[in-house]
């Protein structure tokens, strides 16, 4: 094998390698939110159970030496889910295992003066 073709195949596998790196730090994170999925309702549980299905799932758009779709899948799902916590913390209402991060509240919940 010529030398060029070593290098394109050191290349690919460092790619391979990265995009596979990068899609289960993705899924550690779509994991990591499950907590959250209490307080979420149904399409913040779609959108996990969804993105870890497409995840395992052999069939895929893309082959899977190439986990881009995969990263696509599972960012997307992660984006979905921090924009629902925040609409939910916005509008006052927190998952029950999630800690009143609101400073302007007491031990008791009123909010002081």
């Amino acid at each position: 094998m010529s030398r060029q073709a070593w290098v394109l195949v050191v290349i690919a596998g460092i790619l391979a390698i990265a995009t596979l790196v990068g899609a289960v730090v993705l899924a550690v994170r779509v994991v990591r939110t499950r907590r959250l999925l209490t307080g979420l309702g149904a399409g913040g549980k779609v959108a996990f159970y969804g993105a870890l299905i497409y995840t395992i799932f052999p069939v895929d758009v893309l082959p899977d030496p190439i986990y881009l779709d995969d990263m696509g899948v599972l960012a997307a799902a992660l984006i979905y889910l921090t924009r629902l916590v925040q609409k939910r913390r916005a509008t006052g209402s927190q998952p029950a295992d999630q800690p009143d991060t609101n400073p302007d509240r007491d031990r008791v919940g009123r909010r002081m003066p």
